[in-house]
């Protein structure tokens, strides 16, 4: 019988992949045709963890995800933040073991679709390997632009830049728009992507609210002056390649 959650959950990812690259009308059809489950998760819940050989994909339909490694005395690094759309754990399909983990930053809803089924797809119609490696490349490039704001950015055009970034991929996917979107992540949450500490980011919040640039209403982040910030943060979006997904 038809599952109405397995059928949200893949036309979800059929928007996404054909936003990427383009997919044909058989290539849509056999994405709906696969086997998928879901799952409610909560704040900070693993999805797959460190040293794990998943057997199975993860698409976050509802929530935001992040990838993650914890280091000693329980000290973690946030990798990435992942959104509706997104299918973090990609690289398992052939890097069998995680060298990360993947958990749910706020709570989530995530679809499991299996690497059995995901192998047999991509064999039987090569556009869509072609389609899930482009995302793959633009998710690289992602991490690119944070290691550079890492290395030499400043505390405030890092954080300039994550708002940047995350505002830009919330309106690409229909959940931003008039310079607003949700920011349900923690000050805690922040840090530990940034490289700061909860202190430094909290000063540097106040620092961005006292320009003038933005303006935080419990979990909405509202850009109050979009160029300002985008000069700030020294932010070129060309990395998201979101002109040439909407062209295409």
């Amino acid at each position: 019988m038809p599952n109405p959650a397995n059928d949200h959950a893949l036309a979800l990812l059929v928007r996404k992949l054909d936003s990427i690259a383009g997919l044909s009308d058989k290539e849509r059809q056999a994405i709906l045709r696969l086997p998928a489950t879901t799952k409610v998760l909560q704040p900070k819940q693993d999805i797959v963890r460190d040293g794990d050989r998943p057997s199975r994909c993860c698409l976050v339909l509802e929530g935001w995800a992040c990838r993650y490694k914890l280091l000693s005395e329980g000290r973690r690094q946030i990798l990435s933040f992942h959104i509706p759309g997104d299918v973090p754990d990609l690289q398992s399909l052939h890097i069998h073991s995680m060298d990360h983990s993947l958990c749910a930053a706020t709570k989530a809803v995530v679809a499991f679709i299996p690497h059995d089924a995901l192998r047999d797809l991509i064999n039987r119609f090569p556009n869509v390997a072609t389609v899930l490696w482009r995302d793959t490349l633009i998710d690289a490039a992602v991490f690119r632009q944070w290691m550079t704001g890492m290395g030499r950015r400043s505390a405030y055009a890092r954080m300039a830049h994550l708002f940047c970034e995350m505002y830009l991929k919330l309106e690409a996917v229909s959940l931003a728009g008039e310079h607003r979107c949700p920011l349900p992540l923690t000050q805690t949450d922040l840090a530990d992507a940034l490289g700061l500490t909860s202190v430094h980011v909290n000063r540097t919040l106040k620092e961005l609210r006292g320009s003038g640039l933005l303006t935080l209403r419990g979990s909405t982040l509202v850009v109050d002056r979009w160029d300002e910030l985008v000069q700030a943060a020294e932010f070129d979006p060309t990395y998201l390649h979101l002109e040439q997904r909407a062209a295409e």
